[in-house]
């Protein structure tokens, strides 16, 4: 009898390791810093695989510790294999633990591998006639494959039956024990043939049939490749022996007893919240339940202690307002038809005074049979009193977007006392995502109805004035209850923390105002300007590949991977320096960057990559950003998004513009002013420099920042023992690399690279360097030292920067938590001075009115529209409030620029 679904058994040892190589796995960790990248990665390929496939029959298959059969044959099996990394060890009993949970067969048998355990399950499989399929990326188990027998590997998403395997081995599943035999395996110490690769090995097979016909006949292969052959008849057999799998292991079990059961969701729960596996987390929400929660067909939902209301009377209404008039605080967030915020229009809004209790007021549902909603315009004057009341104390989540959104229905907002979005934020930067949905599962251990549960999702998404109020209510009810209640918990969290509080409430919230009072007001760009650039970048663009293709000796693509590994690597020879994790030479920039110092087509390659980033993100772009209501471009401004505090944008972004090249300057050359204005640019100067020598107080630098010393010059007159007179350009830019780079803990080695100087020279500089400012150095260890024992570094305003690989066991990943324990108090420090510039700078906006704009903030700047006429006035005050922004121990100055456009106020 043949069953209409395989046996399906999952080759859990080779994901393990797998997951634990994924670059972006291997960063995973809770935030005490357990690692935790291989158990999600598993977890998350079971949990794919058994919602795609329903198993009824399926295992996961691990290797036993200890030794097997294979160490008897060959005491040197695995033997150059080093032992289990401690932070993979350590993921192995949740891991078992969170399967069984999930109710899945875990099978692990001593003496044997995983691979004998799968080979002899699926042989009795197949004696029954039940096709198999083996999940796994193990090339060893290509030789099980038969008519009913597949391997999928999940990570490549690739499905091989026998014709699979042979077009990717080269020899049917039957030959691949003798190809392995051929080439060895070094990771496991099979020798092998020494000399003998994949091609090599399919040729002789190809040529002879089979291993025993090539031993036969190993006095007719010619060459050295043949004299090794038959120097190593023996191993070879030995290798056979090793790669072939054991499929009459004696179990307990038959592949008939591998039913899954079902999952046990209290043990499930218990290990997703404990290892901060919140997306797993998610998923444990019964889909049925999150179904009827969506789909509830009455106006007031009452479950699990909620009362959601959706108002459509002007009574319950009003019985709504007295009670957000008698409260001290109450939750709101608005409901709109778009995420642009300069085009969103109000759908509906939502309020919660109290835990577990919120209503909806629809006002814009216009699908068809919607039933009547109150009127829209009269609502919104209705609430105006309270919305427009600064002593009626409001909290949200991410309350930027709803400033904007009232903004076009002529209400200000104001009264914000709370946004959950910052609370997060500066309670943990790096703990989660800051959305309310990822904010519910990490402090509430909530899931909550997403928005796609109710407006569907890709093309065939809704606007949510066309969700149907069954759906759209309980959502946006619980849109507000959720914000009330993570206020509550994350305002106990940061209240408890002094310096943190402060932080949220003289930096973070104040801000968030000024920010969109800068996004609304926007920045002209020259749309000719840029479609000439566009045009010229084009023309060099295609010069570059003409070159390249030259250089290559052949036309290729120079956007395609594949095709440039081939160049580089395989008809050029270049030297590969690093691979992908599925063990491709790497394309990736910093790799072309050392290329490119020896090579001439890497570099080609780099300024073809950058021209053409340029192009398709400003120089075309810009223009079609172009609002058609304003006719200016308006960026979108993130608190929540970089962890050291730094502010960043999109649509665009105008943090990556490029400053030093021609074609950056030129992009900046297309922010111009209104008529008759000028573009501004106030600029911090040195200011991280400045930072470290507050937080270091070396006396050195503290001295030069003091006399108004060039820093740059000042530190290449101490490296290249020279007055400071004679020092040059060279000496001067060298020095302002050394500057920067040593103070966020670059080595010599990376030194020697940037300035291109022999390693022994590049050390010799960072020891005269140390010794002109020891308290530098002092300061760096000291960090370090209280980064491994606090597991957080702070910026001068309290800002933390949590480091969960501060102490790991793996040197790469330690040496970055190092770093950016260096970093972190100078960027955030950074930017928390602009931050209380912009909130400065913007008071006085307000209150006096003159004739300048804050238009952008980018890194250490601030760029103005400023009336012809007031530029004297505006350059004095706005550099004053800029450098009165914070107290260091050495002064902050502030350089600034007038110009025709952004470029020329440099």
């Amino acid at each position: 009898m043949t069953a209409s679904k395989p046996l399906v058994l999952v080759d859990g040892s080779s994901y393990l390791y797998r997951a634990f190589h994924v670059p972006n796995l291997s960063r995973l960790s809770t935030r005490a810093g357990e690692p935790t990248g291989a158990l999600y990665g598993v977890l998350n390929m079971v949990n794919k695989l058994i919602e795609e496939i329903h198993p009824q029959l399926m295992a996961v298959v691990f290797d036993a510790p200890g030794k097997t059969f294979r160490h008897k044959r060959f005491a040197d099996y695995k033997a150059h294999r080093p032992p289990m990394p401690p932070e993979l060890a350590g993921q192995i009993e949740p891991l078992h633990r969170a399967i069984r949970a999930l109710g899945l067969p875990l099978l692990c048998e001593s003496g044997v591998e995983a691979d004998d355990v799968i080979g002899t399950l699926t042989r009795q499989a197949r004696q029954q006639d039940l096709p198999v399929l083996i999940v796994t990326g193990d090339k060893d188990l290509a030789q099980l494959v038969d008519g009913g027998v597949k391997l999928r590997d999940t990570l490549k998403d690739t499905l091989l039956d026998a014709r699979g395997v042979e077009e990717k081995f080269g020899v049917p599943p039957e030959r691949i024990v003798d190809l392995l035999a051929l080439t060895g395996d070094s990771s496991d110490n099979i020798p092998g043939i020494p000399g003998v690769g994949p091609k090599t090995a399919v040729k002789w097979l190809k040529e002879y049939q089979s291993l025993d016909k090539i031993v036969a006949n190993a006095d007719r292969i010619k060459g050295k490749v043949g004299e090794r052959l038959r120097e190593n008849l023996e191993a070879l057999e030995l290798s056979r022996q090793l790669v072939t799998l054991d499929c009459h292991v004696s179990l307990e079990y038959s592949p008939n007893d591998l039913k899954p059961g079902q999952p046990d969701r209290s043990v499930l729960k218990e290990i997703y919240r404990r290892y901060e596996l919140h997306s797993l987390l998610q998923r444990l929400e019964d889909d049925r339940e999150k179904a009827n929660r969506a789909s509830a067909s009455r106006n007031q939902q009452q479950a699990g202690g909620r009362e959601y209301e959706t108002v459509l009377d002007r009574e319950r209404f009003e019985t709504w307002i007295k009670r957000l008039e008698g409260a001290e605080l109450f939750a709101f967030d608005t409901e709109t038809d778009s995420l642009d915020y300069l085009q969103a229009a109000i759908v509906g809004v939502s309020f919660a005074v109290e835990s577990h209790r919120a209503a909806y007021v629809p006002l814009g549902h216009s699908y068809p049979g919607a039933p009547d909603q109150l009127d829209r315009n009269q609502i919104l004057e209705r609430l105006r009193p309270l919305l427009e009341d600064p002593r009626r104390g409001k909290v949200g989540q991410n309350l930027k977007f709803d400033l904007h959104v009232l903004r076009r229905a002529d209400i200000e907002l104001a009264g914000i006392r709370h946004d959950t979005m910052l609370e997060s934020y500066v309670w943990d930067s790096s703990a989660t995502r800051h959305d309310m949905d990822s904010l519910a599962r990490l402090y509430l251990g909530e899931d909550t109805v997403r928005f796609e549960d109710v407006a569907g999702k890709g093309a065939k998404m809704l606007t949510f004035d066309q969700v149907p109020l069954e759906q759209a209510g309980p959502y946006a009810a619980e849109d507000a209850d959720i914000t009330l209640r993570l206020h509550h918990t994350l305002w106990g969290k940061l209240s408890a923390i002094q310096p943190l509080a402060d932080l949220y409430r003289t930096i973070e919230l104040p801000l968030v105002p000024v920010l969109a009072r800068m996004e609304h007001t926007g920045v002209r760009v020259d749309v000719e300007a840029l479609r000439k650039q566009s045009q010229e970048i084009a023309k060099r663009l295609l010069e570059i590949e003409e070159r390249a293709h030259a250089e290559a000796g052949q036309p290729f693509n120079l956007g395609s991977t594949k095709q440039l590994q081939e160049i580089l690597y395989e008809r050029l020879g270049l030297p590969v320096t690093r691979k992908t994790p599925k063990g491709a030479p790497s394309t990736a920039e910093d790799v072309l960057q050392e290329l490119a110092l020896d090579y001439p087509l890497p570099k080609l390659i780099l300024e073809h990559r950058g021209l053409a980033k340029l192009r398709s993100t400003y120089t075309d772009k810009l223009p079609q950003q172009i609002h058609s209501n304003t006719g200016r471009v308006h960026t979108s401004y993130h608190q929540a998004v970089a962890v050291t505090g730094r502010l960043s944008s999109s649509d665009p972004n105008l943090q990556n513009i490029p400053i030093r090249s021609p074609e950056g300057r030129r992009i900046r050359q297309a922010f111009i002013p209104e008529p008759d204005y000028k573009i501004l640019a106030a600029d911090y100067s040195q200011v991280e420099l400045r930072i470290m020598a507050h937080l270091s107080g070396d006396e050195g630098l503290l001295g030069a920042f003091e006399q108004g010393e060039d820093i740059h010059r000042a530190t290449a007159g101490e490296i290249f023992d020279l007055p400071l007179e004679l020092v040059g350009g060279e000496q001067r830019r060298a020095a302002k690399a050394i500057n920067f780079g040593l103070i966020y803990g670059m080595s010599a080695f990376g030194l020697a690279r940037q300035l291109g100087i022999e390693r022994g020279r590049a050390q010799d500089y960072v020891e005269r360097y140390f010794s002109r400012y020891p308290a530098v150095r002092d300061y760096m260890e000291r960090t370090r030292r209280q980064a491994r024992e606090q597991g957080f570094v702070e910026t001068v305003y309290g800002r933390r920067l949590y480091l969960p690989d501060i102490k790991s066991s793996n040197n790469p990943r330690r040496q970055g938590a190092e770093r950016a324990a260096i970093n972190a108090p100078m960027q955030g420090t950074a930017a928390d001075i602009i931050k209380l510039a912009m909130i400065a700078v913007d008071h006085w906006l307000m209150q006096s009115r003159p004739p300048v704009r804050m238009i952008m903030q980018v890194h250490d700047e601030l760029v103005f529209e400023v009336r012809e006429d007031f530029i004297d006035q505006a350059s004095g005050k706005i550099r004053q409030l800029m450098a009165g922004a914070a107290q260091l121990t050495v002064p902050l100055e502030v350089d600034i620029g007038v110009g025709d456009n952004w470029d020329e106020a440099h």
